[in-house]
């Protein structure tokens, strides 16, 4: 049986933070800022987590290699 391959796609979205919780970036922080408020914008450059623990638990699974 062949080895488990890595979700490239997905590896390259989330990341696992030390707790093991999956950790990825908000959206909406691309382009068009002007029409977005101060508060909006620095919100938008933290990494948020996912708090499902059946997601997290696929994720985990599709970024082991």
């Amino acid at each position: 049986m062949p080895k488990m391959k890595r979700h490239k796609g997905l590896a390259k979205r989330v990341r696992m933070s030390a707790g093991g919780k999956a950790m990825y970036n908000k959206s909406n922080s691309g382009h068009l800022m002007s029409c977005k408020n101060a508060s909006r914008r620095r919100k938008n450059r933290l990494m948020s987590s996912i708090a499902n623990k059946k997601v997290t638990a696929k994720i985990k699974r599709a970024l082991l290699a």
